[in-house]
């Protein structure tokens, strides 16, 4: 029995050896480099930087040769988000003027114009010192009514995290309904209050893009070839901050031109490498899908545009991988799965790694709601066993959303690693021999 153990043990380590081969730390360091390049301006969704990051992830599909999304002429995934600028709005409250930092509007009408002497007001809504202010204004964040929100100044801090949100991002994933909420930080008066309200807005269509390419299924069962293992991260970053030291650009090496290089060098090893299926090698027998995400910094906008391209239910497995570049708190050699509770994922993927160094650990930061942080929570709501892969330290990661998040504070050895354990472990997904258990959508729920 323990020679068994010894020779299947030593089968494993062969195999990650092999993947190792293939996966090659210069190729992953040329890609990394060249997405996190000052050039790319931080590859901001929507500006000069993502479309060129765009162009890039595309001609290197093409390059490796995989297929295009079918329904598309090309890799790229193009579909519309709204830019929607809103000036400072003006309040007054029984006729005193309210402090324009205290004043947010969020609107989809070009001018507003209010005053409780309307022949139909806006409607008043209180969010008092006990009541539950991030589901109340984010039930208010899409408006479907005009609303004047008065918001207690106890709930000064959420305000101030909303306000600051609202300032870096601009874009939403669907075009503004012509209402308006406006969010006011001030204390309900006693009696039904007077007021006037004013704001302008102006809305201008941008085109996204996910950049998409597709391995389709070998399996001589039709439905079995048509199941999909999505391979996925963000290649979105925030674009230009103020200047740090001079530096300006937040590059985003770790989040996540690390990931979005983890799913092209997959692509090029599942394209040219053979599974080990029983005794024989053969190719994938499910649709490989290899996505980069636009829009996950602002809203996720580019995951769920793609959820909608595709059907849910034949979406086997996500791998969503998400900022790879560290080593994880567990040491060399991990990397941690997200919601690892919500399916058997995880454990499937540790199966295929019996004997390997390589351990996929549950999520040490289940207060960081990580899973509901990525692109995976669009599908996982749908039902597809999707999770994160990371390896951040994110509590004390002092480099995140900074200048300073440069190709020179990753670790590229572990970070190949980390590509070749997700090779290696999703061999049996790919060939069908696993198939991990759904999520219960119901369970998802929206981020917290």
């Amino acid at each position: 029995m323990k020679k068994l153990v010894l020779i299947i043990g030593l089968a494993c380590i062969s195999q990650l050896a092999e993947a190792q081969k293939n996966i090659k730390q210069a190729n992953v360091e040329r890609v990394i480099r060249t997405l996190a390049a000052d050039d790319m301006k931080g590859r901001a969704a929507g500006k000069p930087g993502g479309l060129q990051a765009a162009k890039f992830l595309a001609a290197e599909f093409d390059r490796i040769g995989l297929e295009k999304m079918p329904g598309l002429t090309t890799y790229e995934q193009v579909f519309p988000a709204y830019e929607v600028r809103t000036t400072a709005g003006s309040v007054t409250l029984d006729g005193l003027a309210v402090a324009t930092e205290n004043v947010l509007p969020i609107s989809g009408l070009p001018s507003l114009s209010w005053t409780s002497e309307d022949a139909t007001p806006p409607r008043v809504v209180v969010i008092g010192p006990q009541d539950n202010v991030r589901q109340q204004m984010g039930a208010l964040l899409q408006p479907t009514a005009n609303t004047l929100v008065l918001v207690d100044p106890i709930h000064a801090p959420r305000f101030k995290q909303l306000a600051d949100y609202l300032s870096h991002s601009s874009m939403q994933g669907e075009q503004p309904k012509p209402f308006a909420s406006v969010f006011v930080l001030a204390a309900a008066p006693a009696a039904p209050v007077k007021f006037a309200a004013t704001a302008t807005t102006t809305i201008k269509t941008v085109e996204l893009r996910n950049v998409v390419g597709v391995l389709p299924g070998q399996a001589k069962d039709k439905a079995r070839a048509a199941e999909m293992v999505v391979f996925s991260a963000h290649y979105d970053h925030i674009g230009i901050l103020p200047p740090t030291a001079g530096d300006s650009i937040a590059n985003g090496a770790d989040d996540d031109a690390s990931g979005t290089t983890a799913v092209v060098a997959l692509a090029e090893y599942f394209k040219k490498n053979k599974l080990e299926v029983g005794k024989k090698k053969k190719k994938n027998q499910r649709t490989l899908v290899f996505v980069a995400f636009t829009a996950e910094e602002i809203g996720g906008f580019g995951s769920k545009y793609f959820s909608q391209q595709i059907d849910p239910q034949k979406v086997v497995a996500m791998f969503n991988i998400e900022m790879i570049g560290k080593e994880a708190k567990f040491g060399p050699q991990t990397a941690f799965i997200t919601g690892y509770e919500r399916s058997d994922f995880g454990k499937l993927l540790q199966q295929k790694l019996e004997g390997t160094p390589f351990r996929f650990e549950p999520d040490p930061y289940p207060e960081q709601n990580l899973f509901y942080r990525s692109d995976n929570a669009t599908l996982a709501r749908l039902g597809v066993p999707a999770h994160t892969i990371s390896s951040d330290q994110i509590p004390t990661d002092k480099l995140y959303h900074t200048v300073d998040d440069e190709v020179e504070s990753l670790n590229m050895t572990n970070m190949t690693a980390i590509i070749t354990a997700i090779a290696r472990s999703a061999t049996g997904i790919i060939a069908g021999d696993q198939t991990p258990t759904r999520i219960e959508p119901a369970s998802v729920g929206q981020r917290p």
